[in-house]
């Protein structure tokens, strides 16, 4: 299902913003031709965003920090197409977000649900500027304790889904556009449990530096984002009190990071804030892998 929603201007309104612009949302396949897409008015003096007319995709983006991700983006002045399993949980990010927002309900470890979510944006959109590939799973399991299934799950999302998400997404990525996908400090630690999703994320790094030289004709820049733990639901089902403190025990702060903060991160790695930064991986962990 396509889930819309976007702010819309009353047929009266004259030339200047109207403050008492409203939010329509609608499930219809047909929204975009029945209701025209709004135009940005900007009124003199009024700072443009860092993403203005800018097209987003993220996977994984109905919770946590992808989420605030999508919020931040969408504040910046970027229109944002979000991804994910659950429908419940991408209409209650529609609603926070509010505006500018498609949300596509699909599995980014699935390659049918791909190439529905990049047809979406080419017949809505038909380009993309930022593509931030987001969308990851992570459960404890000791070298001993390893199940096939444990493996597959990790590795066809977090390595195949990552790897096609930017291969289906390529053909409508434009040049000078960025690429960013979500690491994990687990692959930079060495943290008793978490080999498995240590070794899924750890190959983000190597298609960084490999993609970017693949792509240097179309100035595509590719980074990762590498955040360590943040305060989301996913991680108050994992942790109980015990790991939690003992988790945040290994940071220098003595706290986790919030989703905000890792957006802002990804927002500097998506504008042109960053247009000299290619390759790189952001560790945003506190400092906890630098000690």
């Amino acid at each position: 299902m396509v889930y819309v929603a976007e702010r819309y201007r009353s047929k009266n309104s004259g030339s200047e913003p109207d403050s008492s612009a409203h939010i329509r949302i609608s499930t219809s396949k047909n929204w975009a031709s029945s209701f025209p897409v709004s135009e940005i008015h900007q009124t003199k003096g009024m700072t443009m965003g860092k993403l203005d007319g800018k097209v987003a995709v993220i996977t994984g983006g109905s919770t946590g920090l992808a989420l605030a991700g999508a919020q931040l983006f969408v504040e910046e002045g970027a229109y944002v197409f979000i991804q994910a399993r659950r429908q419940d949980a991408l209409d209650d990010a529609v609603e926070l977000i509010g505006r500018n927002v498609t949300a596509v309900q699909g599995d980014a470890s699935d390659l049918g649900d791909l190439d529905r979510l990049f047809d979406t944006v080419k017949r809505e959109k038909g380009s993309i500027d930022v593509l931030w590939a987001s969308a990851g799973m992570g459960e404890p399991a000791v070298l001993g304790e390893i199940t096939e299934e444990q493996f597959e799950r990790s590795f066809s999302l977090n390595a195949r889904g990552t790897l096609f998400t930017v291969q289906k997404a390529l053909p409508l990525i434009n040049d000078h556009g960025s690429i960013l996908m979500t690491g994990s400090n687990a692959s930079l630690g060495a943290f008793p449990g978490w080999s498995l999703y240590a070794g899924s994320k750890a190959v983000q790094q190597a298609w960084a530096r490999v993609w970017l030289n693949e792509l240097r004709d179309r100035k595509i820049r590719v980074n990762v984002l590498t955040p360590g733990q943040v305060g989301t639901a996913k991680q108050e089902e994992l942790f109980d009190e015990e790991t939690r403190a003992a988790f945040e025990s290994l940071i220098p702060r003595g706290s986790m990071g919030r989703p905000e903060e890792i957006a802002s991160i990804a927002l500097f790695l998506a504008s042109a804030d960053s247009s000299y930064v290619n390759g790189l991986e952001l560790v945003a962990d506190g400092g906890t892998t630098a000690i």
